[in-house]
């Protein structure tokens, strides 16, 4: 029996006592409030589109005629028109829309200009950095903090991810007899009982689609380390892709640049069955075109291509149809349009929208079940604190507690095994979860097998990150630690699960994208 006078220990809550709840706990506390805040905006910037069109009516639309004048035909009519117009972007917004004028950006002054697409005559000029979406953009994706912030946000999106994967497991019940209470919430109960069954029912049901948000935002922002991972895991070497997409043209002293006519035949001649969605013209003597390409109907917002073309001679130095693999057209068709969920329409732009505003309600209720305990805990330290003081012996109590065991060297490899085999059991479970999220967020829209399988994919990729900082914590702990007797047999476990998620990913990932099954 403990002495009256022996110091009460401050103990955790029994759903924060395990690692998962402890991450949970404290990236919920540091991160939170950006998490939300990046969601917030988020849910703005789905439909940002229309938001605007809607705020800027003027500038955006133009009235309807016959047919509008392609691309070839406007820009050298615009240029005669105004010859110190400076033109580095020509988008031509939505094409098949007749009231949809077309644009142009100076990325120098930041200038955009509005044309209208049936005369050539400019409708309109404004700086796009002070429009309000432009705004809202950069808030997302920076919190306006230059260069640090792009990655404070894309740490926040793994953060994100993070406290959804471990919320998850927190919200797992003892007994399946429970699975009825933690779906649900008690209206009869107390504020502090509602508030508490809120934090949980948001939290489960929005997972699938929070966690493909977090997924892709953290794509978007580290795509430096995303794309070379994708192309090196289907055969590609990055170096080359980054020697196509920087190519030059063949300039020489004579050279003469060709006319768009030619610029834009090369185009259809390669891309028949597309559109130019926008152009990017050289900067300087060695630069080239950029032709954006849409084609097709998913998703819905069309699947992007890329040619990049050379200026004088017109022949084709990337087309991502061909010199991209599967997974490369998918990061330029899919990932963006999944990540505002625009790939299945308005039905999945709601969901991103909701998606979009639960870290801000889980972060509110979370912070509504962290403070009372934590003023609780803080009070019970001070009393803690009191009672050390009046202890005259220190040692007697560090007695008590039960030593650490650690597993010696030599066994060391038998543990990594029995680790790994756990590990397959985990990722058995964990893949087709990660499938059915996909599944689910396209669902509403008739969309399922590519959003399940871009889910899949992307995942590989933060599985392979994963399993390299297993990999070189490993390292570090058998190289630098064992021989001082500091080695831990938790990296052991960390390496060996996350070595067994890689070998059941990687194996999924070149089933279903190095096979030629082509979804994307």
């Amino acid at each position: 029996m403990k002495s009256e006078n022996q110091p009460k220990r401050l103990n955790w809550a029994k759903h924060q006592k395990r690692w998962f709840g402890k991450w949970h706990l404290y990236i919920g506390i540091i991160a939170g409030g950006i998490v939300a805040f990046v969601g917030l905006t988020g849910s703005i910037l789905v439909f940002q589109d229309d938001i605007d069109r809607a705020l800027n009516p003027e500038l955006f639309e133009v009235v309807a005629q016959k047919q509008k004048l392609p691309v070839e035909k406007i820009v050298p009519l615009v240029r005669k028109n105004n010859p110190k117009l400076k033109i580095d972007y020509l988008f031509l917004g939505e094409v098949k829309n007749p009231n949809e004028a077309y644009s142009t950006t100076n990325l120098k002054t930041n200038e955009q200009t509005f044309i209208n697409p049936y005369n050539g005559k400019i409708s309109g000029k404004r700086i796009y950095t002070s429009s309000f979406i432009r705004v809202v953009t950069e808030l997302h994706r920076t919190l306006l903090i230059p260069v640090a912030g792009r990655y404070i946000c894309g740490l926040a999106s793994l953060c994100l991810l993070i406290l959804t994967i471990s919320g998850l497991r927190l919200w797992i019940p003892k007994k399946w007899k429970q699975l009825k209470t933690v779906l649900t919430v008690r209206f009869k109960g107390s504020f502090k009982r509602q508030n508490y069954d809120w934090h949980n029912s948001l939290g489960f049901y929005s997972s699938p689609i929070v966690a493909i948000l977090s997924l892709t935002g953290f794509s978007i922002t580290f795509s430096t380390l995303v794309i070379p991972l994708l192309f090196l895991l289907s055969g590609k070497s990055p170096q080359g892709v980054a020697k196509l997409l920087g190519a030059k043209s063949a300039w020489h002293v004579q050279a003469t640049p060709l006319p768009l006519t030619a610029i834009v035949g090369a185009a259809k001649e390669k891309m028949p069955n597309a559109y130019i969605g926008g152009i990017a013209f050289p900067a300087d003597k060695m630069g080239t075109y950029r032709l954006d390409m849409v084609s097709g109907n998913l998703p819905k917002v069309g699947k992007r291509e890329m040619l990049i073309v050379d200026q004088y001679t017109g022949k084709t130095l990337l087309n991502s149809r061909k010199d991209f693999p599967n997974v490369g057209n998918a990061y330029l068709s899919w990932l963006t349009p999944i990540h505002y969920g625009s790939f299945g329409g308005r039905p999945t732009q709601v969901i991103a929208v909701i998606a979009g505003l639960i870290p801000l309600a889980l972060f509110i209720t979370g912070f509504i079940i962290w403070w009372p305990r934590y003023k609780k805990q803080k009070k019970g330290k001070k009393k803690q604190l009191a009672l050390d003081g009046q202890q005259e012996d220190s040692i007697t109590d560090k007695a008590l507690q039960p030593a650490k065991s650690k597993l010696p060297l030599p066994k060391l490899g038998r543990y990594f095994i029995i680790q790994f085999l756990s590990g397959l059991k985990y990722a058995s479970v964990i893949l087709p979860i990660s499938l059915l999220m996909g599944a689910l967020y396209g669902l509403p829209s008739g969309i399922i097998i590519q959003p399940a399988i871009f889910v899949v994919a992307f995942s590989c990729v933060m599985v392979c990150l994963n399993f390299i900082c297993a990999l070189l914590s490993e390292m570090f702990n058998i190289l630098f630690l064992w021989p001082f007797k500091k080695g831990s047999h938790k990296v052991t476990r960390y390496f060996a699960l996350s070595t067994a998620f890689l070998v059941c990913y990687l194996a999924v990932y070149m089933l279903l994208l190095n096979t030629g099954f082509e979804v994307f």
